[in-house]
């Protein structure tokens, strides 16, 4: 906006911004989730619901 840019465009590039971020995101979390699932199955401890609901909340709370 400082640049005098529309406001359209301003709010379109921080939108796609916003996505991208959300997608990193996902992804970070999801493969952290399956190495852990994994790591956990393996060893025989833990709860792998507990880890997905880990999980969740913290693509929730990144909302």
């Amino acid at each position: 906006m400082e640049q005098g840019e529309e406001c359209r465009n301003v709010v379109s590039q921080l939108s796609a911004a916003r996505s991208g971020i959300d997608r990193t995101i996902g992804l970070v979390v999801g493969t952290n989730l399956e190495e852990c699932l994994r790591v956990q199955l393996e060893e025989g401890k833990g709860s792998a619901e507990a880890l997905i609901n880990e999980a969740v909340n913290l693509l929730v709370k990144s909302r």
